[in-house]
């Protein structure tokens, strides 16, 4: 993984421009400690910058890269995972690469195949290419999102950056918070869309590029969408030709991420998918002892799952580390992971995150995580209680039958003990509104203000903009189908973004690169065509999985019921060891100052936290979020 940078300004001075350039750079240092270049067309105002992470082929894949004769050069950050093969074709096709990077194919994939050179790439990446004999930028994210890209436009000017806080240090873009964006926050802790907490800033969104055309006094930007997932069913075969299909794919896709030329290891929480990817990798790299790496909380048995690790560590062969987490760090903490997140995001398990990414760090380079596997592979209790609900209305009103691929309620009964430490969730769920419509219960399972609003203060937004509708957009898109389908396709575009822009963040702010084989867009694809009464048969979360894995990993995690997700103590230490300074936060002259909260909901959202509840979190890293970036209190680079 690397940082990328970059100005399109015809207008601009040389001078300024570079200047501009090495502040962007400099507060990416994190991201790229092994090296940074810069490149510039002053004739058609192109100015390119990157950091290094090197990873592969160390001595060859300096950026940015500019192809044999001069007309292309590339920024750019991620793995291309099929870069020999790439290279070998390219090569086939008369291509003069010289070296073994995957910049380089990326580079000469461009030269051969246009902008369709992402329908080729197997990988995660985020891109900027500059086409001199064309006078244009073509820049691409990936499929799934793994990697970022940012970028400020008007119709003179284009900033665009791996993370936020470098298009603000170009000096371009004012740190002002987007109404709009504050809202999705507030709904769902991450925004949708192309929105972000910044006014003027936006994010490529998953699977589009964009095209800026240079003009002689102007820029013309197209953004388009260049993949989306099919869900089109496949009837053709049945449940055991998917099993095994799936499984070959995830050992294909687990090998082909561990190309690396420097040390590489794994996160292992205890759960079934890191569990998983850990066992694949060690038998894959039979004489080598893969490292591992478990966070772990001291304030109670459920928020320590090293047991479950330590069976994973001593199955597989791996060279085993962990790291306690302490809540008392949280005053010194937080604040670093806002400057780092750009925007708070996703709940507390940024913290554990964090601390397991700096751990890694001492020992490898590149770690492999197990993001994805809860959306593709149906592991989310909300999934199996919206089936629930939507059982009961369909034997209590003689519809179950409508519908071919129908989980009924006869076949959900004997999973349902999977929910018996979920009755908030069902409270929350069932207090109104039984029997709606699909998507307004799922906006409900997925909405996390828990009543947030109210601690704002009144008439703070315009009632211009409605989260509900922006999620209908996704939730509703044509040609989803079933419940499960709607489901999961709106965490894979919605949620998971905002899980991915943590496990970036974490993992850069420790100067590693962090790999997720389970978003592998072959298996995103292979597992969005299964029949839902396969994939979902019984309302069994993670059953085709399961079966997959099944003699792959030790007993003890394959059969465990009580896994529930990374759960991290932040109301025991918001009450405890962190109490002076969340309240000294939120109710501080500083935050009165600021206006835009309602202080007597504040107070009283303090002194009735909840366990698990997201209230005091959200509003707590709103705060920070705003002394961070708007106050600029904190900087790492002076």
């Amino acid at each position: 993984m690397c940082g990328l940078v970059g100005i399109a300004d015809i207008s601009l001075s040389p001078e300024r421009a570079n200047s501009s350039l090495q502040q962007m750079m400099a507060v990416l240092e994190h991201r790229g400690p092994d090296g940074g270049g810069t490149f510039n067309a002053l004739d058609c105002g192109i100015y390119l910058g990157h950091r290094r992470l090197a990873i592969i082929d160390p001595e060859h894949g300096k950026q940015p890269m500019t192809s044999e004769d001069g007309q292309v050069t590339v920024v750019f950050n991620g793995a291309i995972y099929n870069y020999l093969e790439l290279r070998r074709e390219l090569i086939g096709k008369g291509h003069p690469i010289r070296s073994y990077s995957d910049t380089e194919a990326l580079l000469y994939a461009y030269r051969e195949w246009g902008d369709r050179c992402v329908d080729r790439f197997l990988g995660m990446f985020a891109f900027a290419i500059f086409d001199r004999g064309n006078r244009r930028l073509f820049c691409a994210r990936d499929r799934i999102g793994i990697k970022p890209f940012y970028y400020a436009f008007d119709a003179k000017s284009l900033i665009f950056a791996s993370e936020i806080k470098a298009i603000l240090a170009s000096g371009y873009v004012q740190a002002t918070p987007n109404m709009a964006g504050l809202q999705d926050y507030l709904t769902f802790q991450f925004c949708l869309g192309e929105k972000t907490l910044f006014k003027g800033v936006e994010k490529l969104e998953p699977g589009c590029c964009m095209t800026v055309q240079i003009g002689d006094d102007s820029l013309s930007v197209e953004t388009r969408q260049y993949w989306d997932v099919s869900y089109e069913i496949d009837d053709s075969h049945g449940e055991a030709w998917f099993v095994d299909h799936l499984a070959g794919l995830i050992e294909d896709a687990t090998r082909i991420h561990l190309r690396s030329d420097v040390p590489l290891g794994a996160h292992l929480s205890g759960g079934l998918d890191s569990s998983v990817l850990v066992c694949i990798a060690a038998d894959c790299l039979k004489g080598e002892r893969i490292k591992t790496f478990t966070g772990a909380f001291s304030e109670g048995p459920q928020f320590d799952e090293t047991a479950y690790a330590k069976a994973v560590a001593a199955f597989a062969g791996t060279d085993y580390h962990e790291v306690y987490i302490p809540g008392s760090d949280l005053a010194d903490v937080l604040p670093q992971l806002m400057y780092y997140m750009d925007e708070p995001l996703a709940g507390p398990g940024v913290i554990p995150q964090y601390y397991v990414s700096k751990l890694a760090a001492k020992h490898v380079k590149v770690v492999l995580g197990g993001q994805g596997g809860d959306e593709l592979f149906i592991g989310y209790a909300r999934y199996l209680v919206a089936y629930l609900e939507k059982c009961l209305s369909g034997a209590i009103f003689e519809t179950a039958n409508r519908n071919p691929y129908a989980v009924t309620l006869a076949s959900i009964v004997p999973n349902l003990p999977l929910l018996q430490t979920y009755k908030p969730m069902l409270q929350g769920l069932w207090k109104d509104g039984l029997f709606e419509s699909s998507d307004s219960r799922y906006f409900k399972l997925v909405d996390r203000s828990e009543g947030m609003s109210t601690l704002l203060a009144r008439g703070l937004f315009d009632g211009n903009y409605s989260p509900y509708e922006s999620f209908l957009k996704i939730f509703n898109r044509n040609a989803l189908g079933s419940l499960i389908n709607r489901m999961t396709y709106f965490d894979l575009k919605a949620s998971l973004p905002a899980l991915l822009h943590v496990e970036d963040r974490t993992s850069m702010a420790a100067s590693i690169e962090s790999r997720v084989p389970f978003l592998d867009h072959r298996i995103v694809e292979f597992m969005a065509r299964i029949p839902p009464n396969i994939k979902f048969a019984g309302g069994r979360m993670k059953h085709l999985f399961k079966e997959a894995v099944k003699n792959t990993v030790p007993s003890v995690v394959l059969e465990r019921k009580d896994k529930m997700g990374f759960p991290t103590p932040i109301t025991q230490w918001t009450q405890g060891v962190a109490r002076d300074f969340v309240r000294d936060t939120l109710l501080s002259d500083r935050a009165r100052r600021r206006g835009i909260y309602n202080f007597s909901e504040v107070e009283n959202a303090l002194n009735n936290q909840k366990e698990f509840g997201r209230v005091v979190w959200g509003i707590l890293c709103l705060e920070l979020w705003h002394r961070v970036h708007i106050d600029g209190e904190y900087r790492l680079h002076m």
